[in-house]
């Protein structure tokens, strides 16, 4: 897994098809963490990435305007029709003024006021996905990341953005297939999100309802700077993209919990600590193990190893948010942990800071909440795997999470 090569400058290697690598990226990225900050990532097909393993490294190059998101940084699913294409360059693709502009004008409908705003009507879309998981039980388990965690955040984006009631089902199939990951059903939902989307921005622009996309029209009357249609859909599609996140940070948190009886125990006691606890859970078990890859503007030097122009640079997650440099015992799960000045980087750092964390936080400390206060006796099914997870490079996931109620 570490094998040095000279022509990189003698910095260890990490190959992402390794088991060690899969199945316990924290405890990988951390051996190699403590011998490089900067490492090269193998895997087939692929082209190498530099990659920094240490979290005031990955902080800096990621608000560090020579490195930039272009769209090399990301894949798209093969056979997207082409009348879609035009919504997919998300804000994540853009750099300079243009990005400035529209983060400008989308940043007022994403701030932690607005999210504490639109919590009443998250709360009963979460007990309504509570009132029906003992209904999907079978010998006595249910599947919660099937069941809650995979629908939650697609139904929160229907009500955020305001997809009618009678669309709704489709969207549920739409979210499911984007949380399965890129395969062909996520390519087969886009032409639906797009047309959905487009639908919803035309039926606000002709009545405007109490839903984001009718609150940017109206704070952009007159704005000669305001988001066009085309940046209107492309906003809701990076929603359905993005706004994933919760899945699988739920599922991670549950199983997390479930697995330290004695923090949960401690939470339950005192559910004030929800927000903290969410904190260290996003820390500890966040499902993000890479940035997207920036790409230097021009050659640059890091520790003695010259990157050149265009080469793939990202920051390891999942290794910065247990560098010993940053947080105090970052081995220990606590859910009272004072992140302090350093902060996890589970939403990223600097320009493209991620402009939902304040909702996906909301999402899941309410979503944690219900759950533990309608199930007492909550626990993992018995014969639940040490680890059930997908083998995903880029995204610590699981495939189920089956539970008693």
């Amino acid at each position: 897994m570490t094998d040095v090569r000279p022509d990189a400058g003698g910095v260890p290697e990490i190959d992402l098809t390794d088991i060690d690598v899969l199945s316990d990226p924290a405890a990988a990225y951390g051996r190699v963490r403590e011998r490089s900050p900067l490492a090269r990532l193998l895997a087939p097909g692929m082209r190498p990435m530099w990659v920094l393993t240490r979290h005031e490294d990955a902080r800096a190059m990621l608000s560090d305007p020579r490195f930039e998101l272009s769209a090399d940084s990301f894949m798209r699913p093969p056979g997207i029709p082409e009348h879609c294409l035009a919504y997919m360059r998300t804000m994540q693709e853009m750099e300079g003024p243009e990005h400035a502009r529209l983060r400008r004008l989308v940043s007022p409908a994403f701030t932690a006021r607005r999210a504490v705003d639109f919590r009443p009507r998250i709360e009963p879309i979460v007990e309504n996905l509570l009132d029906g998981l003992a209904d999907h039980a079978e010998d006595g388990a249910v599947d919660l990341l099937a069941h809650f965690a995979r629908p939650l955040p697609i139904e929160v984006i229907c009500e955020l953005v305001g997809i009618p009631e009678s669309d709704r089902p489709r969207w549920r199939e739409y979210g499911a297939a984007v949380a399965a990951g890129w395969g062909q059903a996520f390519a087969d939902a886009i032409p639906g999100i797009m047309e959905g989307a487009k639908a919803a921005v035309a039926a606000r622009r002709a009545e405007p309802g109490d839903d984001l996309i009718s609150d940017l029209i109206r704070s952009q009357a007159g704005d000669e700077g305001r988001l066009s249609d085309t940046e209107m859909v492309t906003l809701v599609w990076n929603l359905v993209l993005a706004g994933q996140t919760p899945t699988n940070l739920i599922a991670n948190a549950v199983e997390t919990l479930l697995r330290h009886p004695g923090q949960l125990a401690a939470l339950r006691a005192d559910t004030g600590l929800m927000p903290r606890a969410v904190e260290e859970l996003t820390r500890w078990c966040g499902p993000q193990l890479l940035t997207i890859p920036r790409h230097p503007r021009e050659d640059v030097e890091m520790y003695g190893v010259p990157i050149r122009k265009g080469e793939p640079v990202t920051a390891a997650i999942v290794s910065a948010n247990r560098d010993p440099r940053a947080f105090a015992d970052p081995e220990r799960f606590d859910i009272g942990r004072d992140a302090g000045a350093s902060g996890h980087l589970g939403y990223a750092h600097g320009p493209h800071f991620c402009l939902g964390a304040a909702l996906a936080r909301a999402q899941t400390e309410i979503a944690l909440t219900a759950l533990l206060r309608r199930f007492p006796d909550l626990a993992l099914a018995p014969g639940s795997p040490a680890t059930g997870r997908i083998p995903d490079p880029g995204t610590w996931r699981l495939a189920s999470l089956p539970v008693t109620l």
